[in-house]
């Protein structure tokens, strides 16, 4: 592979992309992909494990969207990453295998889940508009995407404040006012931040009872969830919702390549 000219392809949506050999502790099957900062800001931190991909290549340059197509490919097949600049920061995101994205513009279908699809199909939202941040078929803060819902509503004693809304161990966004309804009952701590399942925190406290005085929180492992109100995100511009909006997550994390990603929003 030409380190150097994949770099030269980072150079071009004005990115800095450091490629270099590891020791392949973060990068247990062979890549990692992560965001760092030095002295001159933002790169794109690609680490090649102690066995590298057989290939990896930059699909599509798209420098006026600020956005490349980086695929890399091992004995699992291959793996799509969408590196790119979103309001005020570089990110990467893993690209679901599935849909075989192979231009960024495919990639950001991909990344797009289903019930968005279809509420851009029912508002008739021309296709040069999809990919925008606002359109009338959602509002975009990062992953997240705010679908209207204009005749929903709630009883008050059902909406929290200041609730945040948050994917693993990334940054809240934190929402003024949300409604969680149905998912399944999970218990997340520090130790456990996706959340483990109410059987599994019986049998775990059976075992181990030194972990009881962890902080556990009870919370809802895939509700539907709805928020209105300010969003706000350290990393994001602040956005307004006008009455409830649906919440939909992109699809990243039904992407196998999501091992590789270190870097998360």
């Amino acid at each position: 592979m030409d380190t150097h000219f994949i770099a030269r392809q980072f150079e071009q949506i004005g990115a800095r992309a450091r490629i270099r050999a590891g020791l392949g502790r973060n990068a247990p099957s062979g890549l990692a992909v992560d965001i760092r900062r030095d002295d001159c800001g933002e790169f794109f931190d690609i680490e090649l494990g102690a066995t590298p991909p057989r290939e990896l290549a930059v699909l599509d340059v798209q420098p006026r969207l600020r956005h490349l197509l980086l695929m890399s490919r091992d004995d699992a097949g291959k793996h799509k990453f969408l590196c790119g600049h979103d309001e005020r920061h570089w990110f990467v995101a893993a690209v679901p295998e599935r849909l075989n994205a192979s231009t960024v513009r495919t990639a950001f279908d991909a990344l797009r889940p289903a019930g968005v699809h279809q509420e851009l199909s029912r508002r008739g939202v021309r296709r040069k508009d999809w990919n925008r941040r606002r359109n009338d078929a959602f509002l975009r803060q990062g992953e997240w995407f705010f679908v209207p819902q204009p005749d929903l509503s709630f009883p008050d004693l059902l909406i929290l404040r200041n609730e945040p809304l948050r994917r693993g161990r990334g940054k809240p966004h934190l929402c003024e006012q949300l409604v969680r309804s149905g998912g399944e009952v999970v218990y997340v701590s520090p130790q456990h931040p996706n959340g483990i399942r109410e059987a599994q925190h019986r049998k775990l406290m059976s075992r181990r009872p030194e972990l009881r005085h962890l902080h556990w929180v009870v919370q809802r492992r895939n509700p539907d969830v709805f928020v209105r109100g300010r969003v706000r995100h350290a990393d994001h511009k602040t956005i307004v919702l006008d009455g409830w909006h649906r919440v939909l997550m992109n699809t990243e994390t039904q992407a196998i390549a999501m091992r590789h990603v270190a870097f998360i929003d």
